[in-house]
């Protein structure tokens, strides 16, 4: 593997980790401390990411195709998916303590691996699959002994679990077909889902909610902000770990992510409660995702039915913005 080529596997993958602890943290002090609707702040998100790829649009910074009709097939079934994966996955990290959170989200790692397989024909060599059962086998321990068990907060993350799978596996899709782009996926995901997003506030009463938010507080302004703007920097980065790598490794690398919000998830929020099998069935979870990350990234002389490399070029012609991201 040339060095270029794994600078930039390896620069997404560490850009969309910290990426993602980043607005974990920040979603869960907005979401619990200020008793914040889910579903606006996924609201909020979507227009931060369309007001942001539109101005750069409009500057020539980024470039991706104007919208016409041709655009519903090229992009659909993705904001479906994208939206799903907002709403539930806000809403469940909401409910759920951070250390439960993380472990019902490995589920993802299974589902991508699976759809990786039958969708796109991406095998992965068997250390790789035992590593991601293994992580499985741990969110099973912590589950079983989960002392703050919330059915609604469950069904939420394992909707998202699905979601995040789903939308793993399409938007390698999307990007080897080229065209629309990296910039055109994250715009036309977020522009198709604004209004059923606002319908959807509408009808659950997030509106009024978010009106008695504290917005004079000036610590709360700022989570809000930072949580809508780096909701875009998110999902850029997301899929360019996607483009880099494969689905799978995107999904491994937020689990890996994960390993630091679960401990850090025991001391923010306040609602962890602490029984030594859960905290087993989480250490068994992240030393195999130690492991996957491990045998992912170093060189291997193992005969391995090769990944289907994505195509590096898109429909875009201004791309060098990509190579400033991940440096």
């Amino acid at each position: 593997m040339a060095v270029t080529e794994l600078a930039k596997r390896v620069g997404s993958a560490g850009f969309y980790a910290i990426c993602s602890l980043t607005i974990v943290v920040v979603n869960k002090l907005v979401l619990t401390s200020y008793e914040f609707p889910s579903e606006v702040l996924a609201l909020g998100q979507m227009t931060a990411t369309i007001i942001i790829l539109a101005l750069g649009k409009l500057c020539k910074v980024v470039d991706f195709p104007s919208l016409s009709m041709d655009t519903i097939y090229k992009i659909f079934p993705l904001p479906l998916i994208f939206f799903f994966n907002s709403v539930c996955g806000l809403g469940g990290t909401k409910r759920l303590n951070l250390p439960m959170f993380t472990v019902l989200r490995r589920f993802s790692i299974l589902m991508t691996m699976l759809l990786e397989q039958f969708l796109l024909g991406n095998a992965h060599r068997w250390k790789k699959q035992l590593s991601v059962y293994m992580m499985i086998f741990g969110a099973l321990v912590a589950a079983w002994y989960d002392l703050s068990f919330n059915l609604p907060g469950y069904i939420m993350i394992f909707l998202s679990d699905i979601a995040t799978a789903l939308n793993g596996v399409y938007t390698m899709k999307k990007l080897q077909a080229k065209s629309l782009g990296k910039y055109g996926i994250l715009f036309y995901n977020s522009l198709f889902m604004l209004l059923p997003t606002i319908l959807f506030v509408s009808y659950t009463g997030g509106i009024e909610q978010a009106r008695n938010a504290p917005w004079m507080d000036p610590v709360f302004s700022a989570q809000f902000t930072t949580s809508c703007i780096m909701g875009f920097v998110l999902n850029y980065s997301v899929v360019l770990c996607t483009l880099h790598n494969s689905a799978l490794t995107t999904t491994i690398v937020g689990v890996m992510k994960n390993i630091v919000v679960t401990y850090l998830g025991m001391f923010i929020g306040g609602d962890y409660i602490f029984d030594i099998m859960n905290f087993v069935g989480l250490n068994i979870s992240a030393a195999a995702s130690v492991v996957y990350s491990y045998l992912e990234f170093k060189p291997s002389s193992e005969p391995e039915t090769p990944e289907k490399p994505p195509d590096t070029s898109t429909a875009n012609s201004n791309e060098n913005s990509e190579e400033i991201v991940t440096a």
